[in-house]
């Protein structure tokens, strides 16, 4: 389902100038209203009236996440205070968080984008929402809720969490649609199967997944346990919260709302601007935002555009899923390695459960030493100590050709690894403990 085939399926010249003129009037505004952006860009010698094409963007400076939390909690604002509605913070990070304040003009696009993002997951104004990722300040919830109303269709705001509740909701109230992080989904899928309920034969068929990085293994796992199908979406707080890109029928990569948002892939370590099919780091730019708009917002996310016109019949360009960020890149004797790359190779391995926890350290000879925590299938608990090692071997072998380095596998009970009811921590880093 396309919720807006205007702007969804826009020529893509026609998108160019629509895009060219938010640009504009942007820059125009961050350059008047917010003195951080001033002084970045009379540092560059920069003036709005410098911007005359897209490419133009690349003579523009950066913002980081560390820049968010130098001017927090108002340093970024771009309008009145008295014009702000709603605010919403990051999760999971040190010192101060970053703060995306909102307009109502800036729900409405959230709603708006949110509204595109589950329809192209399948979602009607029949379907009943249930809702799992958490509320609060956190943008995912609220995000899913929007988009649902904007549909039309029926939301339960369970949040995340209480999981038994979660299983006797989803039964009694004939949910048909899912939105949690895909970690989570696998948890409420095990629950279940420890509940004695078969989400097979529930009315729910399909779900939007994210907040986190995750495989198309894992998609797998979650489509076969539940008998859904499971829709990769994407967002964070900075920008706007969930509702950035998000996977159609297709699912042949994520399709970006280009008129809210002007993407880049940029080589990380140079700034500069990659082209279609080269992989990079994501580059955000929001073209109509006014609480908080940012520009060229650095997401550390991995990634690379597809253009081929895609069989849904939307226009807009795609990203591929993620390949890991690159801040939470391991660099291990001199290897880059992603848990993402583990987690993909993982799911293949007949026996083991798709959860893991990854031990970095330094040993005696101060040399990195990688410990990976494999969760095994209860049976082969009860089976001989020949078949544990033999699978342990195996496991060591493919990390071995996956990955180029040497990893120790420590094979541990089903249930063993720390859950999370939100995004799960796959990496203890203690290098840096």
């Amino acid at each position: 389902m396309i919720f807006n085939p205007e702007y969804e399926c826009m020529n893509p010249e026609a998108r160019k100038k629509l895009q060219l003129a938010h640009l504009k009037n942007l820059v125009e505004n961050l350059y008047a209203k917010v003195p951080f952006y001033r002084s970045k860009m009379e540092e560059m010698d920069i003036k709005p009236r410098d911007i005359h094409r897209l490419e133009d963007i690349a003579s523009l400076p950066f913002t980081t996440k560390d820049d968010m939390r130098l001017n927090y909690p108002h340093g970024l604002l771009a309008c009145p205070k008295d014009r702000i509605v709603e605010v919403h913070m990051s999760s999971g990070t040190t010192g101060k968080p970053v703060v995306d304040e909102y307009t109502i003009e800036d729900i409405n696009i959230w709603r708006e984008a949110m509204a595109r993002t589950m329809a192209g997951g399948g979602c009607t104004k029949d379907d009943i929402v249930q809702n799992c990722y958490g509320y609060g300040l956190f943008t995912g919830g609220p995000g899913a809720h929007y988009g649902a109303l904007n549909i039309g269709a029926e939301v339960l705001p369970m949040s995340s969490g209480n999981t038994a509740r979660q299983l006797m909701v989803m039964q009694d109230f004939g949910s048909t649609m899912l939105t949690c992080t895909p970690s989570y989904a696998l948890y409420m899928a095990e629950e279940a199967v420890d509940a004695g309920i078969d989400l097979h034969a529930l009315p729910i068929s399909k779900g939007c997944f994210g907040a986190e990085p995750w495989s198309e293994n894992m998609r797998k796992e979650i489509e076969a346990r539940f008998g859904m199908k499971a829709y990769d979406i994407y967002g964070l707080t900075e920008i706007i919260g969930p509702g950035v890109s998000f996977e159609c029928e297709a699912q042949e990569g994520l399709h970006i709302n280009e008129d809210l948002f002007y993407p880049e892939i940029i080589d990380p370590a140079t700034g500069k601007p990659l082209p279609p099919g080269e992989k990079g780091e994501l580059v955000f730019t929001t073209l109509t935002k006014e609480g908080t708009p940012l520009l060229r917002y650095r997401t550390r996310d991995i990634t690379y555009f597809m253009t081929e016109p895609c069989s849904c019949g939307r226009t807009t360009i795609r990203m591929h899923r993620l390949f890991g960020r690159t801040d939470d890149m391991l660099i291990i004797r001199g290897v880059n390695v992603f848990p993402s790359q583990i987690e993909h190779a993982l799911v293949e391995i007949e026996g083991t459960e798709p959860q893991y926890l990854i031990v970095v350290d330094r040993g005696a000879t101060h040399l990195d030493e990688v410990e990976l925590q494999v969760e095994v299938k209860q049976e082969f608990f009860t089976d001989e100590t020949r078949g544990l090692e033999s699978l342990r071997n195996k496991i060591e072998n493919v990390m071995k050709s996956k990955l180029q380095i040497g990893v120790k596998v420590k094979l541990v009970e089903p249930k063993t690894i720390e859950r999370s009811i939100g995004k799960a921590k796959r990496v203890i880093d203690k290098r840096s403990i």
